[in-house]
């Protein structure tokens, strides 16, 4: 059954000269933390071969830090689009649509996404995506260099959506804190999860985990109270929170509504023990 889900997106533009500057902005050697009101128009990017099209950078590989992926915010005006989206050897995408419209071609198939869309692009696809509606298309857009194993096949690519897949509760949760998972987590064909996770308010994270996995963290919907290394920050609809391996961390949702985001994790590889 379809729910009626909110999927918090950039408006750009730029504050007044009489606001304040100082915000919720943070850079730390074992997170980050992206405020919504950071997304401004003089922060986006354009990318080659991408028409009518911005983005803003959430998430690059950074020696020392976070290694195994980039994200991005994706917002392409009506028309635009990229018929050579990526030229990257090797990079696997997963698309996750948050506003607007968009035609995929991906290996001779067309797919229709509208919110709530996600399609996983295996390294070597062809692939082409264009804004198909008379709104600004905008999605997330994450990307990591595939890592082939021996006898384990490379995934195959899928579109789907998130009305399409259950809510997971944790256990002992009473559904205060699951995960909606678009892959299986023992399918060891994928070396990333990109999946939604949603607490209702009051639920927690009733440890602090410490982990090897990586970690971009977009809020969709709500707010909360995240333990961040040593510390307790407030984040809401918009913000990211991008997590080096093993930074700390805990949430309590503190809203009073559904607290969601989009989580991205590193999955299922021997770690590399030479470069």
């Amino acid at each position: 059954m379809a729910v009626d889900q909110k999927y918090y997106f950039p408006t750009g533009g730029l504050p007044g000269q009489k606001d304040m500057m100082t915000q919720r902005a943070v850079f730390t050697q074992a997170y980050a933390v992206i405020p919504k009101g950071t997304m401004r128009d003089i922060v986006t990017s354009f990318l080659p071969h991408w028409h009518k099209t911005r983005a803003w950078v959430l998430a690059r590989p950074l020696s020392g830090f976070a290694e195994t992926f980039s994200q991005y915010i994706m917002e392409v005006s009506p028309g635009g689009g990229s018929s050579k989206p990526d030229s990257e050897t090797g990079a696997q995408s997963v698309l996750f649509v948050i506003g607007g419209q968009a035609l995929l071609q991906l290996n001779g198939q067309e797919y229709a996404l509208s919110a709530g869309s996600y399609a996983y692009i295996p390294s070597g696809a062809e692939w082409a995506l264009h804004s198909s509606g008379e709104d600004c298309l905008r999605f997330h857009w994450i990307r990591k260099l595939y890592v082939e194993v021996e006898g384990i096949d490379a995934p195959d690519a899928f579109v789907t959506h998130e009305d399409n897949h259950a809510i997971n509760s944790m256990p002992d949760t009473n559904g205060a804190w699951a995960t909606t998972r678009f892959v299986e987590p023992d399918d060891l064909r994928h070396d990333m999860h990109v999946n939604i996770v949603t607490f209702q308010p009051g639920g927690v994270i009733p440890f602090e985990e410490t982990h090897v996995m990586e970690h971009g963290l977009y809020v969709l919907e709500g707010k909360a109270v995240y333990k961040l290394n040593q510390d307790w920050v407030e984040v809401e609809a918009g913000d990211f929170m991008w997590l080096r391996a093993f930074c700390p961390q805990a949430c309590y949702a503190g809203g009073p509504g559904p607290f969601r985001y989009l989580l991205y994790k590193d999955v299922n590889r021997h770690m590399p023990l030479s470069l």
